[in-house]
Formats: structure tokens, sequence, C-alpha cells
């Protein structure tokens, strides 16, 4: 490999089984408390931004900053792996997460919402290393291993689903100013990344062979049915469940009940999201992605009917339930649709375009997540309402795109 030195006799060799075993403890680890930041993030970021904003209809305006973030952050931090490898780039992104949590802590002190919304955008780009934590499991491993090793990974999500929301309930009012000591808690998680990530034993890449294949051009790729709606659904499925999410502490809160009251009911959201995909992918391949993602699209709408069906706490807990088990079907369905359209020499050119399709998608769900709530109607319940009620074109878009394309011949919806 370029850069390193070619092993010598005497040298050791882990196992490979050795190493990727070693590997995925480290993510998990990794996965279940540096990644309890995000829904800590998720739970109090619109509540404090609501009491920060100059005007409610942009108080999740921070949250929106973390998927701007994470975005505009997610290729560059790819590059950057690429040449100085996993555990760089790793480190790099708890570096920001500190300094996000730390602007989001100064904001917080000194009653600023743009300086606590900046802190938001360094949020994101930890938030865009987290999501190759799972790819990072297979980069060692053996082939037979790499499916387990991600649902390891994933695993680590169901812990930081207790964890993130545990700590919530122990900070958000630890101190005479709400929150504050959230992000400092949140500031310690990110502290621990160095120290975690030393342990991980991934090598650089090697550099692509010269005159490798491209693939087909962008504007081809697009004109790909399965790509387009892949994307599509994708898109819909995590704006659908990021807008709402990002909506729900503030409804929770606001229809009378306690911010503990919102942290449970976002860890069970949580749970709902990354629970079935232990057996998500089993599913897939009996009944076929396009179906998969059906199914996902429905339960999304049946999330939006029962969150307009009243506002109990039961109500949440459904909703958000729904909501966490459609995101599963129609993101990771939808994911599966996309890998199976492209060469491989075009992987990295259409999951680009996906990444700024999904993310631009979110980003424009998470910015319009608080007007919807804060200036629709002039009560939570009103506000509540009108954000689910903004589900149905989209899933409508997705639901009619899959419903064309799986009255195509078998082989193109598959």
């Amino acid at each position: 490999m370029a850069g390193q030195p070619p092993p010598v006799a005497g040298d050791p060799v882990p196992h490979p089984m050795h190493r990727a075993w070693r590997n995925v403890i480290v993510l998990i680890v990794a996965q279940a408390f540096l990644g309890a930041q995000m829904s800590m993030i998720f739970i109090v970021g619109g509540l404090a931004g609501q009491m920060l904003s100059p005007n409610p209809c942009i108080a999740t305006l921070p949250l929106s900053m973390i998927i701007l973030g994470s975005a505009l952050s997610a290729r560059p931090l790819a590059g950057f792996m690429r040449r100085h490898g996993r555990r760089a780039g790793f480190v790099l992104a708890c570096g920001a997460g500190a300094v996000g949590a730390a602007l989001a802590a100064y904001g917080l002190v000194a009653g600023s919402f743009w300086i606590f919304m900046l802190g938001g955008f360094f949020t994101g780009i930890y938030m865009a290393a987290q999501g190759f934590f799972r790819l990072a499991a297979t980069d060692c491993a053996p082939p037979e291993f790499q499916a387990r090793a991600i649902s390891w990974v994933m695993a680590g999500g169901l812990a930081a689903a207790i964890t993130g929301p545990l700590l919530v309930r122990l900070t958000a009012e630890a101190t005479a100013i709400p929150f504050l000591a959230t992000y400092a808690a949140i500031i310690g998680l990110n502290l621990l990344g160095p120290v975690l990530f030393a342990f991980l034993d991934i090598p650089r890449p090697p550099a692509p062979a010269a005159g490798a294949a491209s693939g087909r051009p962008l504007g081809e790729l697009i004109r790909v049915p399965q790509i387009a709606v892949a994307m599509i659904c994708g898109m819909v499925s995590y704006a659908l469940m990021n807008l709402v999410m990002t909506s729900a502490p503030l409804a929770v809160v606001g229809c009378g009940f306690q911010t503990s009251d919102a942290a449970n009911i976002v860890s069970g959201h949580v749970l709902a999201m990354f629970g079935p995909s232990f057996f998500t992918g089993h599913l897939i391949a009996r009944f076929g992605a396009a179906r998969i993602v059906m199914v996902g699209l429905a339960i999304l709408a049946g999330a939006g009917v029962v969150a307009l069906s009243g506002v109990d706490l039961a109500h949440f807990y459904l909703t958000m339930i729904l909501l966490g088990l459609g995101w599963n079907f129609g993101y990771i369905g939808a994911t599966a649709m996309l890998t199976r359209a492209y060469r491989p020499e075009e992987r990295e050119t259409v999951q680009g375009l996906n990444d700024a399709v999904v993310f631009g998608g979110v980003f424009l769900a998470s910015l319009s997540s608080g007007g919807l709530m804060n200036c629709m109607g002039g009560t939570p319940q009103a506000g509540w309402n009108a954000v689910n009620l903004a589900m149905l074109p989209f899933l409508v878009l997705a639901g009619g795109a899959l419903l064309w394309l799986m009255l195509r011949p078998r082989e193109v919806a598959r």
C-alpha cells in the first residue's frame, strides 16, 4: 500500500476474523455511546431552539443545520478517510462534535440562537461520520462475515436508543439553564472518541488503479427507472421521518407532558428504527425490495393517521414507533433497490447523487418542521396536525412512482 512500509519477516499478521471482531466491537461501542448524542440532540435541540429563537417559526433551524452539515461534509469526509484512514476521520469527526456541543452550550449561556445554530452545523460533521460506522465494520471483514458485522454495529444503535434518552432525563434540568448539562455530557462523549478509536485496526485503502472504468454518465444514470424511483422513495422515507421526529418533542411538551416523556417517546422511536434491521434484509430477499418499500410507505401513512387521531401519550408512542418502523422498511428497502441498479464502477457516483437527493429532502423537511409546528393553527395540537398532514402529498408521490415501477417487468421492479 502506498505510503506504508511492506511487512517484514517476523511481523505479527492478525487473523482476519480477529481483526474483524476487534473492529466490530470498537464500532459497536462507538455506536452505543458516541451515537447516543444524536438522539440526545434531537430530543432537546428543538426545545432549546424554541427557548432561544427570536421567531418560533425557525425554532428547529438548529436541527436543520445538523442535516446541512452532514450533507455538506459527507463526501469530503469520505475523501479524507480514503487518504488518511478511518481512524483519523472518526477522530476528526469527534472533534467537530465536541466543538458543536461546546458552541451550543455557549449559545445557551449567552442566549444566542445564532451561536446555538452554528453548533448544529459542526454536530452534522459528526453525524456524517456516524453513517460510516457500519461501512467501516466491513472494511477488513471476510465476505461471509460482512452482513453479520453490519448487524452487530446496528445493534449498537439499539443501545444508543436507550443511553441517549437516559442521559437526557438525567441532565435536562440538572442546571439552572435548561439543557446546559445535556450539551456538557455530549462534549464528554465526543472526548471519549479518540481513546476508543485508538483500538480500531483498519488500514488505509489502496489507491484506485489507473485507467479503471468510470461507468455511465450522470445524465444517463438518473434516467434509469429503478435508480430514480429508489432515490425518490429513500428521500421521502427519510425526510418524512425527520419531519415528524423533529416536531415530536415540541408537540409532546406543548401538549402538557414533560421533557422526560419526550425522551421516552424518542427512545421507542429509535428502537423501532433500528430493531427491525436484523430481519429487514431477510424480508427483502424473500419478497423483493419494492414490496418492502411499499409496506414501509404504508406504515408511514399509518403513523400519520394515528397522530391525527389524538394527542394522548399513547398516540405519541404509537405514532413514533410506526414512524421508526416505516423508515426502516422504506429507507433500507430503497437502498437495496438502488444497489441493484448500478455497476460497481458507478457506486460512488450514484451514492453521491443519492446522498444529495436524500439529505436535500431531509434538510428541507427539517427546515419546515418548526414553521408547521409553531406557526400553523396557533396551538400545539394544530401544529402537530399540520406536520402530519404535510406527509400526504409526498407519500402519494413515492407510492405512485413505486407502483409505476412495480408494474414494469419483474426484472426491472425487483
